[in-house]
């Protein structure tokens, strides 16, 4: 076949973050390097991946895909966050091309074709299942001449027939082997490179296993598609592992339901730990932990400590209600172990994250403000997230019963819970201003070292010193103070912790608030013999925060090893030696530490900007009070300019 009369197949994917760097379009890499080694379509069809961000309009991404080749399909991962821009850029393909094919696939379409493609004409096909050879087998007949109504020879689609019935076919078995899908890193799927030579995106992502053995009633994750675990080879992700060092690749994240319970967990672990050693990258990982913290994840976290691999440990929750928690499915989780395992990571000094959920049925607005603060004693750097009723989980199954009264997004297909039997509205609207600030303040590592001793020497919760700031702030008449004090429309909505953290990161009047808040509502609430200990750790967070804007500050210098750049400031002073002291209570020490000034230097990793709506990567950039393994020499500036340790930033 000429090149002229190859077909043109568009895959698609649109992340759920506005970041200035490219998330990495994992599943369109597997679904082009599945049907691109088969050799018929090889021969005749180009596949092309576009990958969009979270701020993409939809103008935009129309003339990026069509305006100099209309395709033949158009192929879209879809989920809850998309699904409303890709039916509108369906909608102007189709006036396009008529006949093109639109694909939807992904979780959040699947098993729902009786009610996308009644409701929306311009899709075509949806696919139910594991995409790759799903896709590859439709591309197939789309070859042999069917058309989008004639494909009850392919599993697992749903479409219409000429009568315009919908018809969905078997359901595959799961791929047993995951060895047949090809790599999209190694058959060069995926580009790894920007046209300077350096990695591309914001971070790695890779799959060492697919499967959940769990069936939690919230999510689709196993609760659409529970099903035995099943592993990729160690060559293959080893191989996988190298290239990505190669590139630079800073952190790997792991896109598996449950990694650290099985022996090839700790397997690749130990590859990363070796490749690291050689190549010096990846120097992160990062993944959802399975739910049960086995002697394998004691041993994996003991690894990754020992060899200088940064991580965050998820204890995933959800709730600490033990009704709530039967009605989620998650009873048979070993999940009442959470206290002792919190306390071994604490006392080795690893960063943890607890995550909860909001609006579950049984929970209470009072419930849950004391399961977040029975959690925060432990583990203050709480994600809190709010119940959606997910399509292909026992909750949506459910809805009617549980009493689940929903409305759905504006800007995307969640069905979003406003109220339960045990939560009115009014009881919703509370809590989401809470939220907001707990997830700005807390789980965004903000407010940071100053938890526990708040609630050890001055009795304060978390949860009341997080709504005290709310209020504080909302009463503000500073103009600085409205960034954060979001208007009550936006509460909940997708964007406003952005939005709160850029205001955040980038008004410098900010911290003088905060300051005033401290001053205005938290000293006097202190005990006095504990008063200067307590501000001291609370101006050494604000010392520490990650650096958005570096450029705007004089006290900066900058090194660095051509692949990651820090900041450091120099000779830094507080009033009390804080790792020690905090050494010190987490030993169990119950009286505030004596003043012992304390001068240190303190070490930023630089590209903050970069990820901060993604607060699984934000302890990376916390100010560190000790340089880095190896800490790097040099780099030079783009405009030309050397910084080494002795050289101080000049103003931009």
């Amino acid at each position: 076949m000429s090149a002229g009369a190859r077909r043109h197949v568009w895959l698609v994917q649109r992340g759920a973050w506005d970041m200035p760097i490219e998330s990495m379009p994992l599943a369109a890499g597997y679904l082009k390097a599945t049907a691109l080694a088969d050799e018929a379509i090889h021969e005749a069809m180009r596949l092309e991946i576009f990958n969009f961000g979270g701020a993409a309009g939809n103008l935009a991404i129309c003339h990026d895909l069509f305006a100099d080749q209309i395709p033949d399909v158009l192929a879209c991962s879809v989920l809850g966050w998309n699904f409303r821009s890709f039916v509108a850029i369906a909608q102007t393909f189709k006036q396009l091309n008529p006949s093109g094919w639109v694909v939807f696939g992904g979780t959040h379409v699947a098993h729902q074709a009786n009610r996308l493609l009644r409701q929306h004409p311009e899709i075509d096909i949806i696919v139910n299942s594991e995409g790759e050879f799903i896709f590859r087998d439709l591309l197939l007949a789309y070859l042999r001449g069917h058309a989008a109504t004639d494909l009850a020879s392919v599993e697992g689609l749903s479409f219409r027939d000429t009568e315009g019935v919908v018809v969905t076919t078997a359901q595959p078995d799961p791929i047993s082997d995951l060895s047949l899908v090809p790599s999209p890193f190694l058959t060069g799927a995926i580009p790894l490179h920007d046209r300077h030579g350096r990695f591309r995106y914001d971070v790695a992502l890779m799959e060492t296993n697919r499967g959940c053995p769990y069936h939690c009633a919230f999510c689709y994750w196993g609760g659409a598609i529970a099903q035995k675990v099943r592993g990729f080879p160690r060559e293959r992700l080893r191989a996988e592992l190298d290239l990505l060092a190669y590139h630079g690749a800073h952190t790997v994240v792991l896109c598996d339901a449950n990694f650290g319970m099985l022996p090839a967990d700790l397997e690749f672990v130990e590859d990363v730990i070796h490749i690291r050693e050689r190549s010096g990258f990846p120097r992160a990982l990062e993944t959802s932990w399975a739910k049960n913290k086995s002697a394998i994840f004691h041993q994996i976290v003991r690894s990754l400590k020992e060899h200088g691999l940064t991580s965050s440990f998820t204890l995933a929750l959800q709730t600490l209600d033990d009704d709530v928690l039967q009605g989620m499915h998650r009873r048979n989780m070993r999940l009442n172990d959470w206290e002792e395992l919190a306390r071994w990571l604490r006392s080795a000094g690893l960063d943890a994250y607890a995550e909860l959920i909001w609006g579950a049925p049984g929970e209470t607005y009072q419930s849950f403000l004391d399961g977040y603060d029975r959690l925060a004693r432990l583990v203050p750097r709480i994600a809190v997230y709010p119940l959606l009723v997910l399509p292909n989980t026992a909750y949506a199954a459910n809805r009617d019963a549980l009493g689940l009264v929903t409305v759905r997004g504006d800007q995307d297909d969640y069905d979003y819970v406003a109220a339960t039997p045990d939560i009115s509205l009014a009881d919703n609207n509370r809590m989401q201003r809470f939220v907001l600030w707990a997830r700005g303040i807390a789980e965004n590592l903000v407010l940071r070292t100053i938890w526990t001793p708040l609630h050890d020497l001055a009795g304060l919760r978390q949860s009341w010193v997080l709504l005290r700031m709310a209020d504080w702030f909302r009463r503000s008449t500073d103009p600085s103070a409205a960034g954060l004090n979001l208007a009550d429309h936006a509460i909940g909505q997708p964007g406003a912790v952005l939005a709160f953290l850029r205001h955040l990161h980038t008004d410098h009047q900010v911290p003088r608030l905060l300051r005033q808040w401290w001053h205005e509502e938290i000293e006097p609430r202190t005990p006095e013999a504990a008063r200067r200990f307590l501000t001291d750790l609370f101006e050494y967070d604000l010392c520490t925060l990650p650096l958005y804007d570096p450029a705007s500050r004089t006290d900066l210098e900058m090194v660095g090893d051509g692949h990651t750049t820090y900041y450091v400031r120099r000779d830094v002073a507080f009033q009390h030696d804080v790792p020690g002291a905090l050494a010190a209570m987490a030993a169990g020490a119950t009286d505030p530490p004596s003043a012992q000034r304390w001068v240190t230097d303190l070490w930023f990793k630089a590209g903050f900007a970069n990820h901060l709506d993604n607060h699984e990567l934000t302890a990376q950039f916390i100010g560190q009070p000790a340089a880095p393994d190896a800490p790097p020499a040099t780099v030079r500036a783009p405009g030309g300019v050397e910084f080494t340790r002795a050289t101080t930033m000049e103003r931009a």
